[in-house]
Formats: C-alpha cells, structure tokens, sequence
C-alpha cells in the first residue's frame, strides 16, 4: 500500500514526461501572437489558456495589474519542453506596429526626452530609442536647450528603418502643424475693419507685432498712437493686452495691419475750439528742424513755429527755445483738415495794420524800428507787430561792400525816415541817411540853442572901466 502513495523515480519521469509531453503542439511555433486568458498564478509563474483548453506558461513579472480571468495578448516564445508565452512581446510588437502605422499616416507619438548630446536630444517612444535633432525640437533654435530634459511631448516620425534600429523624430512639424490649425481658426474671424483684442508678442523701433489668436498683426509706428514721436516701448510692453482695429488682410501675404491710433479719442477734434487763429497758445518744444520749431499743445496735437515767426534777434538754436522747453506765443493759422497748426511768438497785430499806416506814419517822420532780418537788397524792419518796412542798401549808411548782416544783427534797434507808404502793396520804405541827417541837423540846432542860452554879453569900455571902479 505504501508503493502505491508513494511514487517511484521511474514513476516520476513519468509524469513529468507526460506533463512536457502535454504542452507540445505543432500548431503552434515560436514568435507566433496568440489571445488567451490567465488561469492561474503559482509561484513565479502564470497558467494561461491559449487555443482552447492549451495551457501556456509565462513569468510572473509580466503580468502587471493583471488578475485571473483577465484576457490578454502574448507572443510564443518556446515551444519545448513547455509552450510558453510573453505578454511584454505582444505589447512591444503592437506598439512597433503603431509606431509603422503611425509612420506612414504622419500621426503624432508621444515621447520622453531622456538625454541631450551634440546632435540634438534622445527621446523614448514605447519603450524604444529615438533621436530629435537640435532643429527640429521648437519653431526656433531653443534658448535653454536643457529645458526640455525630463519632459514628454508630442512627435512626428520623419525616419524610421525597417528593424526600428533607426528612429528620427520632430517636435517642430507637430506644433508647426498646430499652428496653421490655429491660424485657419483665427483667419476666419479676421475681417478689414472689424476690432478686436490681441496680445503684445514682440516690439520692433518700426511698431508691434500682436497675436490675435494663432496669427501675428503689425501695428506700425505711425498707427501706434496719436503721440508723435512716441517709442513703442513707452506705450506698450510684451504681455499687454490690446484693442486694434483691423487695416489690412492678406491671406496670400500672410499679413495683417492693424492701428491702435483708430480706437483712440482724436485729439484734433478740440483743437477748432481751443487753438482758433489769434488765440494764445502755451506748449512744449517737441523738436527741431531746419525750418522751425514743432511744439507739443495737446497729446498727439503738434503746432509749427517757422523761424520767420521767432522774435527778432531769437533763432532756433537760443537756449530758451531748447527741446522741452515751455513757451507761450499766438496762433497764427488753424487748419484742421490738413492738421496743421501755424503758430507764432511774435505779438499778432489787433486788426489789420495797414489800415492807417499811411497816417500813423507820414513821409518824413522818424520812426524807431526793430531788425528782422536782412536780404541781399535791404534790412527790413519791424515798426510794430504785423507791420515791416524796408530800408533799401542804397538808404543804408553802411558804405558799398560792407557786412551788411554784421552792420544790422537781428534784434537790433535803427532809427530811419520814412521814404514811402503804399498801404495797398504794404509797403513802407526808409531811409537810414535821412535820419542821420535829420538828426545831425536836430543836434546842431539843439547845440546851437544851448550855446547861445550859455553865451555871456561882451562889455564896452566903458562898462569894463565901471566894473573895475566898483571891484575897488
């Protein structure tokens, strides 16, 4: 009785000949994919049923979060002496099949940058190695090229060997492709005209480039704000959001122009009010140029001083008149359409003053005037404010070929005679060496005058006899 419990060695080999003997199939061969279910879990291994009641075994450590009755995939790893299985080959050779299909569809894959070298970047896609060229890693050459270790993002397959010993990726094609979706979204809500409301990217001396959402606007310089002379930099920073409206749509071009200044309030609209033609005005040097002064009045509001309309004896260059300096003057002219202020720091005459000209001034009078400047034919003087009289070189005392511009500075007084009026040609000629006559001839008088008030009666002999008489 004790034989038949207790097996014998022969009866031993047996058994296990006969187990070996009972996982030995001809349908089935090595690398071969099978489906099943997990039967059990003994020790280190897994029974799985595959093709019926065909018992494989596989090990323990692939099964993962699997449990008995679970389904799986596995490829054939051995036949002999046991049919056994690999559920880690089955999802390494599903996953290389994705990695074919998606290959040959251009379908992204997610990956894991590992490493850095040389070259460019070492990514892990399903567990095999693959490589991103430096240039292919971003839409511009990356600033931080370490920034990207450690991270997972999205690739497109761009070489890919038989074997899948060669695997060359591009994170560039994948965000190059999200961005044109996303520009063909943003294009078709882009309309000439309509306003909307973007982000500050980047700011150049010539304007600002704005993302509208997945396609970039420009705001030139000149439609950045109604300020003139303004720096882009002074008026918005990156990360600022914006309202603009809508100048210009180029599919074709890929170009969007857009203005700031249009959604702003216009400032010339106060100027007719404010600034009329004889009104004061207070403002701000701007700046320089050869022709004049431009003065700041009102935000984006500029008026002109033209350096005929400086006061005599004052140029451009006087150190009153430097950039930023207040000064107070007249409005000579406003014209709103052409946005255009003519301004002026001399004092505007009241009326017109030619009017009586010919009465306030006869032929003969002397007159005391102030030099505005001087031509190749004369000096012309200022006698009051928007009246300008002549004195031809022949009427000059400076003697022929003098330094006629030395003689007579700007600003400098003259006193002259008046020659002529002709009020309907304002005109007004004077002559320097009458004056100088007249006042030699007034001078010699006056001189005259007072020597004979100083001049002492002569005594007669008589007389001198009686005043020595009365001394003694």
């Amino acid at each position: 009785m004790n034989d038949e419990k207790t097996p014998t060695p022969d009866n031993q080999q047996s058994f296990a000949e006969a187990l070996a003997e009972s996982f030995r199939y001809e349908e089935f061969s090595n690398g071969q994919l099978v489906s099943g279910h997990i039967m059990a879990v003994h020790g280190d291994i897994a029974l799985v049923a595959v093709g019926g009641k065909t018992e494989a075994v596989m090990d323990r450590t692939e099964l993962g979060e699997l449990r008995p009755g679970d389904g799986l995939d596995a490829v054939v790893i051995a036949t002999s002496p046991e049919l056994r299985v690999s559920h880690r080959l089955a999802i390494e050779r599903r996953e290389r099949e994705a990695l074919r299909g998606a290959f040959a569809n251009a379908v992204p894959v997610e990956g894991k940058i590992t490493g850095r070298n040389k070259g460019g970047y070492d990514v892990s896609i399903a567990g095999i190695r693959a490589f991103c060229p430096m240039s292919q890693i971003d839409l511009g050459f990356p600033r931080n090229v370490d920034s990207f270790l450690g991270k997972t993002f999205r690739f497109r397959i761009t070489e890919l060997a038989e074997d899948l010993g060669s695997l060359v990726v591009s994170r560039a094609l994948v965000l190059k492709e999200e961005r044109d979706v996303v520009a063909e979204a943003a294009w078709a809500n882009i309309a000439v005209g309509a306003e909307v409301e973007g982000t500050v990217k980047s700011i150049r001396d010539f304007g600002v480039f704005v993302d509208l959402g997945g396609v970039d606007g420009m705001i030139h310089l000149s439609e950045l704000t109604h300020q003139f002379g303004a720096r882009p930099s002074h008026v918005v920073k990156v990360g600022d959001t914006v309202r603009v409206k809508i100048l210009e749509a180029d599919r074709e071009k890929n170009r969007i122009a857009l203005s700031r200044k249009a959604l702003e309030a216009d400032p010339w609209a106060e100027v007719p009010e404010r600034f009329p033609a004889g009104a004061p005005f207070e403002g701000k040097v701007a700046r320089k140029a050869e022709f004049g002064l431009f003065v700041e009045l009102l935000p984006g509001v500029d008026g002109l001083i033209h350096v005929s309309q400086l006061p005599p004896g004052m140029t451009a260059d006087s150190p009153e008149l430097a950039a930023g300096s207040h000064v107070t003057g007249w409005v000579r002219e406003c014209d709103v359409e052409r946005r255009r202020l003519s301004l002026t720091l001399r004092e505007l005459a009241i009326g017109d003053p030619w009017a009586e000209a010919a009465n306030r001034f006869p032929v003969g009078t002397l007159v005391d005037g102030l030099v505005e400047h001087v031509a190749n034919f004369g000096i012309f003087v200022q006698l009051e404010p928007g009246l300008v009289a002549l004195i031809p070189n022949s009427e000059s005392d400076q003697p022929r070929g003098a330094d006629m511009n030395a003689a007579f500075p700007p600003g400098s007084k003259v006193q002259a005679t008046v020659l002529s009026v002709e009020p309907e040609r304002k005109r007004i000629s004077l002559s320097l060496k009458k004056a100088k006559d007249t006042r030699a001839t007034k001078e010699f008088k006056k001189w005259a005058e007072q020597k004979q008030s100083e001049r002492k009666p002569e005594l007669t002999a008589f007389g001198a006899a009686l005043m020595k008489a009365l001394k003694k």
